[in-house]
């Protein structure tokens, strides 16, 4: 159970600064100490921002990510990009941007990652930034690292010959994504998310029991030695949805989770099945999404305030937390400051009257 009741809380992933989506794309004009520098001052960025908003659970904003998911295949070996792709662009550049806009990667060999995936380091980082940060505001913060679960990481390869489908991929880049898991638990992570939104996104056509197994399986080790979440979503790439965007196919197996904490995306769907968290209330904390990302009217305090009352007639104070739907990279910074503001004072003003 958490901390302190309505906990306020994000994702993982925050909107870039405008010059590091610049910088990212010349790179090459910049030596390694340029790119540190570049590393440290963008993650200083995303966490001022969301110390100065308040929230109670912060990450790093994943700003050394070029993509929640896609980055990390470049810690894999055994992987490259696929023939029709170039620099692990989609076939698809022009038009509409949609999730078949990203590069898919070929299986060359056995699926490895020598070096991990980065996220021990990523952490690293996030609190020595985070240790100054908070010095210089006197608040206090959980710190929390996001990491793809094994389903959702198999999403952008190609099956071949040895990995003959993708539930196979899934089996390979379990135990990688496992490891991660022990070594950031080891290097103290006080909270993990293993985000799967590819589960909730497939789980109305696919073996919701065989998604929970899977998931199990890979946090197994770290149970009881961080808090664990998972993000359930149904897809915001460029700010757009790909999955069948209904909770009901994924309960009641899906209450079976081993999290401390489960994550609903409920502002972009005008809050429907918002009884769902009730369930899930009785099991684990629920988060509750209640800023939409995928929009940028700034939702005001009181109607806010308003929502979270509506989640209390579903759940107690104690097992809810507040978020936003989905990470903010696809947002405004401008925008995802504001709505965060807003989010923190909103559930600061209702804790109080509890």
């Amino acid at each position: 159970m958490q901390s302190q009741p309505l906990r306020t809380s994000v994702i993982g992933s925050y909107p870039f600064p405008g010059w590091l989506e610049f910088a990212s794309r010349h790179l090459d004009q910049f030596g390694s100490a340029d790119i540190a520098e570049m590393q440290d001052d963008a993650a200083t960025a995303a966490i001022q921002d969301q110390l100065a908003a308040g929230l109670d659970v912060i990450t790093d904003g994943e700003q050394t990510r070029f993509d929640f998911n896609l980055s990390f295949y470049g810690h894999l070996a055994g992987i490259r990009s696929a023939p029709e792709a170039h620099q692990g662009q989609a076939a698809r550049l022009f038009g509409p941007p949609a999730h078949d806009q990203r590069g898919k990667h070929e299986v060359t060999g056995e699926l490895r990652a020598p070096h991990g995936l980065g996220t021990v380091e990523e952490f690293e980082r996030l609190k020595r930034l985070c240790g100054r940060g908070e010095a210089a505001s006197g608040l206090s913060a959980t710190l929390k690292m996001s990491v793809p679960g094994p389903f959702t990481m198999s999403g952008r390869l190609l099956p071949n010959a040895q990995y003959p489908d993708r539930y196979a991929l899934t089996e390979a880049l379990l135990p990688i994504i496992r490891k991660e898991l022990e070594n950031l638990a080891a290097a103290g992570c006080e909270e993990i998310c293993v985000d799967e939104p590819s589960m909730s996104c497939y789980g109305y056509k696919e073996d919701t029991k065989q998604f929970v197994d899977i998931f199990n399986r890979t946090v197994e080790p770290v149970i009881g030695k961080t808090r664990l979440c998972t993000h359930l979503c149904f897809g915001n790439f460029k700010g757009h949805a790909v999955g069948y965007r209904r909770y009901a196919p994924l309960f009641p197996d899906f209450l079976d989770l081993k999290v401390d904490e489960l994550h609903l995306e409920m502002a972009s769907r005008e809050y429907a099945e918002l009884e769902a968290i009730g369930p899930v209330a009785e099991r684990m904390d629920v988060a509750v999404g209640i800023i939409d990302v995928k929009s940028y009217f700034i939702e005001p305090v009181d109607i806010l305030i308003d929502r979270i009352k509506e989640c209390l007639e579903h759940a107690s104070a104690d097992r809810l937390v507040f978020a936003p739907d989905c990470g903010l990279s696809q947002t405004a910074r401008w925008a995802a400051t504001q709505k965060l503001r807003n989010m923190v004072a909103a559930v600061h003003a209702v804790r109080k009257s509890l």
